[in-house]
C-alpha cells in the first residue's frame, strides 16, 4: 500500500503529520530536514530497541549527512521515571546539544513519553520527532503530544504537552513484534471502536491474521486508528474537553498497572480497564444493555485479559484511582461509552461521569 499522511491539527506551531506506511523509514532523513532541521539529533531509545534498530538508524542518518548521537535507557515501564529523565538530560548536556538540536524518540510508548518529555524540558524545550516501533505506540501514544513520567503515586503524573514535528509510523517494523505486543496494541484499536467508530470493529473483527502480523491487515488498522485519534486531538489539544474520551479504560487500567507493579503490558491493563468500565457504564445506567458483553467478546478475541487479577484488592485499586488526573473534588470520574462508537456526556456537558466508590468496588469484585 502507498504511504499516507494523516494531518494532526493543533494550535500555533502544533500541527504536524503522521506518515503511515511501509518503507517510510527510507524517507526519514528527508523528513527530518524538511520538518525538523537540526545541527545534531539526539536519538533516544531503550536498550532493546537500540540493539535492534540503533546502528541501522544512525547509519541511515549519517549517509544522508545528518549528525546524530544515540542515548539509551533500560527498557520497561518501570524505568519511565524522573531518574531516567535526569540521566538522559545530563547526557544531552554532556554532549553539548544546544537549542539547535532535536530529539528523535524511537521505540514504544515508554520511549515516546520519556524522549518527548526530555525534549519538552531540555533547554526549556527543543523540537522532536516520534518514530514508534510498536503497534500500541503507532495507534496511540505517538499521536497527540502527551509526554510524561510515572511517579510512585501513579502513571503519567509528571509531564507536558509537547507536539512532535512529525511522526513516522513504519508499519514494516511490526513484522517482528512479538505476538503479545501485537495483542496489547490492539487494545487501543478496540478502544477506538468503543469511543469513536463502531464500524471500525469490522476492520479488526478477524484476529487471526492480525496476531500473525499480516501487514496487509495491520496497515489499514493503523491508518484508521491514527485518523480517529487525530480527529479527537484536533478538537481538544490540551484535554480540556472531548479528548477526555480517550481515557476510557485507563482509569482502572492505570490503577491495575500501578498496583501490580507494571507486570502487565499497558494494552493488557487497558483491556481489563475497558471491561470493568463498560460494566460500570451499564450498572450506572449510562450505557445501553449489552455493551459490556459485546466489548468483552472483542477483547477476548485477541486473547487479552478482561478480568481483574484476583490478588489485587479493590480498596488498593480505588486508592490508586484517586491519583487519576480526572479526579475532581476527591471524586473519581470516568470516560464511559453509551454504546459502541458513542461516548456519554454528563448533565453539565463534561465527557466524564462521577461514579460512587461503592459502585467502583462492586465492579472490580464482579469482574474477577
Amino acid at each position: 500500500m502507498t504511504a499516507i499522511s494523516v494531518p494532526v491539527r493543533g494550535g500555533h506551531d502544533a500541527s504536524y503529520e503522521v506518515i503511515v506506511g511501509r518503507s517510510v523509514l527510507a524517507d526519514l532523513p528527508r523528513l527530518l530536514v524538511e520538518r525538523c532541521p537540526a545541527r545534531l539529533y539526539a536519538v533516544i531509545a531503550d536498550h532493546r530497541v537500540a540493539q535492534l534498530h540503533g546502528a541501522a538508524l544512525l547509519g541511515r542518518l549519517e549517509e544522508a549527512g545528518l549528525e546524530a548521537l544515540l542515548f539509551t535507557f533500560p527498557a520497561g515501564e518501570w524505568n519511565k521515571t524522573r531518574h531516567t529523565w535526569a540521566e538522559l538530560t545530563d547526557a544531552l548536556l554532556a554532549a553539548r546539544i544546544g537549542r539547535d538540536g532535536a530529539v528523535l524518540a524511537v521505540g514504544g510508548g515508554v520511549a515516546g513519553d520519556v524522549g518527548g518529555f526530555v525534549a519538552a524540558t531540555y533547554l526549556r524545550g527543543i523540537p522532536y520527532v516520534q518514530v514508534p516501533t510498536t503497534l500500541l505506540a503507532m495507534l496511540d501514544s505517538s499521536v497527540g503530544g502527551k509526554t510524561g513520567l510515572d511517579v510512585p503515586a501513579g502513571k503519567n503524573l509528571v509531564g507536558a504537552f509537547h507536539q512532535p514535528r512529525v511522526v513516522v509510523a513504519e508499519v514494516g517494523l511490526l513484522a517482528t513484534l512479538p505476538r503479545p505486543h501485537i495483542a496489547a496494541g490492539m487494545a487501543e484499536a478496540i478502544r477506538y471502536v468503543a469511543i469513536a467508530d463502531a464500524a471500525y470493529a469490522a476492520m479488526i473483527a478477524e484476529a487471526g491474521p492480525v496476531l500473525a502480523r499480516d501487514l496487509d491487515r495491520l496497515e489499514p488498522i493503523v491508518r484508521r486508528g491514527v485518523e480517529l485519534k487525530a480527529a479527537i486531538v484536533a478538537a481538544d489539544e490540551r484535554e480540556a474537553g472531548l479528548r477526555q474520551v480517550l481515557n476510557f479504560g485507563h482509569t482502572v487500567g492505570h490503577a491495575v498497572e500501578t498496583t501490580i507493579g507494571f507486570e502487565l503490558l499497558h494494552g493488557e491493563a487497558v483491556a481489563i480497564g475497558m471491561a470493568v468500565e463498560a460494566w460500570i457504564a451499564e450498572a450506572a445506567g449510562v450505557a445501553e444493555p449489552g455493551l459490556h458483553r459485546e466489548l468483552v467478546a472483542l477483547i477476548e478475541r485477541y486473547g487479552l485479559p478482561a478480568s481483574v487479577p484476583a490478588d489485587l484488592a479493590a480498596d488498593d485499586l480505588v486508592e490508586a484511582m484517586h491519583a487519576d488526573k480526572k479526579v475532581r473534588a476527591g471524586a473519581v470520574r470516568f470516560a464511559l461509552p453509551r454504546r459502541m462508537g458513542e461516548m456519554a456526556q454528563s448533565a453539565d456537558g463534561a465527557w466524564t461521569v462521577e461514579i460512587e466508590p461503592a459502585l467502583i468496588r462492586h465492579a472490580l469484585d464482579s469482574n474477577r
